[in-house]
């Protein structure tokens, strides 16, 4: 059985600590590199299986090492790989950069992920949610989108890395989440009630945007409320976003109560931000559900 479906892209990131970011043509002494499972499909995932959600995952792999330890932590996480095809060539791969406050910036080669074929995918049976971002093209998005209206599987869509709103193509979407530049980008508007609230206009069901540190602004139509975020310690904001979605995603596919179920994913993301890069796997439900407690 399969709660969650997510189509998405698979990476292998390669993250280098470093006191800041590099200016043009600078070449800075780094002080640790780490190589973790990454691209938002898989990230997302990752974090739904680990939340709780019987999770699968339809992908695309290249023939090399990487795509050996994509597999690995696919299986490590749980994550059902039936549908995760492998191709002759590269896999998948990012590079980060986190500097000492943990920020960063990162640069991703979409490989074999640019090779999924939307025909190839079939929606198991049972399926509660569909997970969709943007590293994988917008065709694949947008025919799985429509698989799942036409069996009544609500989609959630990380409209990430954002593309012009003229490239995504009919998509019937419950769940839209952006950061407050994505929504930006997609509506050319600067205050994000603003943005959340064209977003809603423009066909939307539910809108998140989430603010980082500041929270997350969500509009159903009802309303168009600020949910505060944590005040934690930041190890580093990468993958922050993926962690909210994925334990989202795992609190709608339990039936909570929509309001909670943000509350269990500014959570989770709290946690995620707070927690070494290392030690993330070990974040459990049961541990979010203590730090809400806790506030």
């Amino acid at each position: 059985m399969t709660d969650i479906f997510v189509i998405g892209a698979l990476h292998l990131d390669v993250v280098v600590n470093a006191p800041r970011l590099p200016r043009l043509d600078e070449t800075l002494v780094g002080q640790s590199v780490a190589y973790a499972f990454g691209g938002k499909g898989g990230n997302q995932a990752a974090a739904a299986a680990r939340m709780g959600a019987r999770t699968a995952f339809a992908g695309r792999i290249g023939s090399d090492g990487f795509g050996d330890q994509l597999l690995a932590e696919l299986d490590r996480a749980g994550i059902a790989r039936a549908q995760v095809v492998r191709d002759p060539g590269a896999s998948g791969m990012s590079v980060a950069i986190v500097d000492a406050q943990g920020d960063y910036g990162a640069v991703i080669v979409s490989a074999a992920n640019l090779n999924i074929d939307a025909a190839q995918i079939d929606i198991p049976q049972g399926t509660r949610l569909v997970m969709l971002q943007n590293e994988i093209p917008c065709a694949v998005n947008c025919a799985v989108a429509a698989q799942a209206a036409q069996r009544d599987i609500p989609v959630m869509w990380n409209a990430a890395p954002v593309r012009q709103r003229s490239d995504d193509g009919p998509m019937k979407v419950r769940y839209l989440i952006v950061n407050r530049i994505e929504a930006q980008d997609m509506t050319g508007q600067t205050d994000p009630k603003i943005a959340a609230t064209d977003l809603r206009a423009a066909g939307f069901a539910t809108v998140l945007v989430t603010l980082g540190g500041d929270g997350v602004l969500f509009a159903d139509g009802k309303t168009c409320d600020l949910m505060p975020g944590h005040s934690v310690p930041v190890q580093s904001t990468h993958g922050a976003g993926d962690m909210f979605c994925g334990a989202l995603a795992a609190a709608i596919a339990r039936d909570e109560p929509f309001e909670n179920a943000v509350e269990f994913a500014q959570a989770a993301a709290a946690l995620h931000v707070s927690t070494r890069v290392e030690h993330r796997a070990a974040i459990t439900p049961e541990r979010v559900f203590a730090l809400l407690q806790s506030r």
